[in-house]
């Protein structure tokens, strides 16, 4: 069994569901000391939801400065009889490794510390250095992992140059997919206040939800941008509608709307909320007289266009695997758009992730070495770049 692989199952036998890490960060810290990495300890949240993050660094802040970050923490394993085996008992069926967090994101963790090994061992003392962030609040709140972290560098001013975080990105191969961007996620909850009564004496009742009718089918129709090269049009869904007592003679007093924008870099919070309140208005609904409006911001886009860390990213997936890698800003939102904030260059580069979240989550065993291979092979990239340049 080689190092990556057996790392990766001794984080898999953890059973680090949101907020736990459950030892996971002191394994890797263990690990990254004897390497001569300065590692801290952050803990952030409340007693009921206390949530552990490392810091550690190799080298003295004063050179470009590569981060690995991600997260210890996994999803809840759903029923546990509807798993082939224990979901934190590392199990190989069919040359697949199964276990809840194989693919999101043990994986990653482990290549990423065995790669860091590998590349120290022969270059005791790169032009570059080295860091990890990682965080056992990704898959919760994201209240108290690494946008706390953040704040922390930022405050300090600690240089960080280029960032992979090792969500997985891949879709049949490993590396054949990264993503340098994500689009940004905001969330509306839209209170319409009307007047309640008996469905049988409309004119003494108000119905909010025909108040609101007409501004939601223009909101569904508006095109907010285009997009661009790398992201595709800004888009505004519907979540969840409530409105109405359940009876069927009752003329409901408020209906309240969710919905979320998933936008592009070519939208901005700011301008996006303002679009929604002129639509709000055009059809007569006034704030606090008709209606009452919350936003909440989960994350700003970020992209990292093609340069010096999407450059050393492809060639040392073609180099290892042969592969031509493809960009994408597709999915969801990940930790990078905390990173991005206080970092230049931001991608994420991880296995598979098929299996991701799902009953009998895995990842090939085939898989696992090669990614491990690539994060070493982009430390070389980058280290020999700076070496140059020096």
């Amino acid at each position: 069994m080689n190092a990556t692989l057996r790392l990766t199952e001794e984080l898999i036998a953890r059973p680090s569901v949101t907020p736990l890490d459950e030892g996971c960060q002191a394994l890797i810290a263990d690990r990254l000391r004897a390497l001569g990495f300065v590692c801290e300890t952050i803990e952030s949240g409340p007693a009921d939801f206390r949530v552990t993050n490392l810091w550690a660094r190799l080298g003295t802040g004063q050179q470009p400065t590569l981060v690995w970050a991600g997260h210890t923490d996994v999803v809840p394993t759903g029923p546990l009889d509807a798993w082939g085996s224990d979901p934190f008992v590392p199990s190989h069926r069919d040359g697949k490794l199964f276990g809840r967090g194989a693919s999101d994101m043990k994986t990653s963790l482990a290549a990423m510390v065995v790669a860091c090994e590998e590349f120290v061992a022969s270059n005791p003392q790169p032009p570059i250095d080295i860091a990890f962030l990682l965080t056992s609040d990704e898959e919760g709140p994201a209240n108290d992992g690494t946008v706390i972290v953040c704040d922390a560098l930022r405050q300090r001013g600690e240089r960080l140059d280029w960032c992979i975080v090792g969500e997985p990105t891949s879709v049949e191969r490993t590396g054949d997919m990264i993503k340098n961007g994500r689009r940004g996620t905001m969330s509306g909850k839209l209170t319409v206040k009307g007047i309640q009564g008996h469905i049988a004496y409309p004119q003494l009742a108000k119905n909010p939800i025909h108040m609101v009718a007409p501004a939601l089918a223009e909101l569904a129709a508006t095109v907010w941008d285009m997009g661009n090269a790398y992201f595709p049009p800004t888009s505004w869904q519907v979540s969840n509608i409530h409105g109405g007592t359940g009876a069927s003679n009752v003329i409901p007093g408020t209906v309240v709307i969710d919905f979320n924008f998933r936008f592009s870099t070519e939208s901005t919070p700011e301008g996006l909320q303002q679009r929604v309140v002129d639509i709000l208005q055009r059809h007569g609904l006034q704030a606090g007289a008709d209606h009452d409006l919350t936003w909440t911001i989960g994350g700003r886009p970020f992209l990292t266009q093609p340069g010096t860390l999407v450059d050393a990213v492809r060639s040392a997936i073609q180099t290892e695997t042969g592969i031509e890698t493809q960009l994408s800003t597709t999915g969801g939102t990940s930790d990078g758009r905390f990173i991005a904030q206080i970092c230049p260059q931001v991608i994420e580069l991880g296995p598979p992730n098929a299996t991701i979240h799902k009953i009998d989550e895995h990842v090939a065993v085939a898989d696992i070495e090669p990614l491990k291979n690539i994060y070493r092979r982009v430390l070389h990239n980058l280290a020999q770049q700076q070496a140059c340049a020096g």
